[in-house]
């Protein structure tokens, strides 16, 4: 098959850039708020039950990235529920003016710190990117 063959589909970077809908961005706010959601009950949890609070807030938060993604089809499905979660945790660290704070400074608190943010950078890597179809590309031979 030469380039003459093929139909007019070309490229997906070389196709104009369109808004996205409106269930997309829905979506993604709602992914954003849950994020938030996971990082407040993972904090809440991962002292009480320590190391199996710790693992379940890790396991809660790999689910909602790695489950964002399948379910839009995209890495940005588990940056955007990362991103939310990542907002509340640095929200949550900060102490009060009245010296109250909802994170130790003792090694639970750093796994989950640390531990969340390498759980989301595995989650949005092993995400699902973009492929091309079987007519535009000859994978596998």
């Amino acid at each position: 098959m030469n380039v003459a063959d093929k139909s007019n589909a070309g490229s997906m970077l070389a196709q104009p850039l369109r808004p996205p809908s409106a269930v997309r961005i829905v979506a993604h706010v709602g992914l954003f708020v849950l994020g938030a959601v996971v990082a407040v009950a993972g904090a809440l949890i991962q002292p009480g039950w320590f190391p199996g609070g710790l693992l379940l807030a890790l396991a809660g938060a790999g689910g909602l990235f790695l489950g964002g993604s399948r379910a839009t089809g995209n890495r940005a499905g588990a940056v955007t529920p990362a991103a939310g979660w990542m907002l509340a945790v640095i929200l949550l660290t900060a102490s009060r003016p009245e010296g109250d704070f909802l994170f130790a400074a003792g090694a639970g608190s750093y796994l989950f710190l640390l531990g969340g943010m390498a759980v989301a950078v595995m989650c949005a890597t092993l995400g699902q990117g973009w492929q091309p179809d079987g007519s535009t590309a000859r994978l596998g031979k």
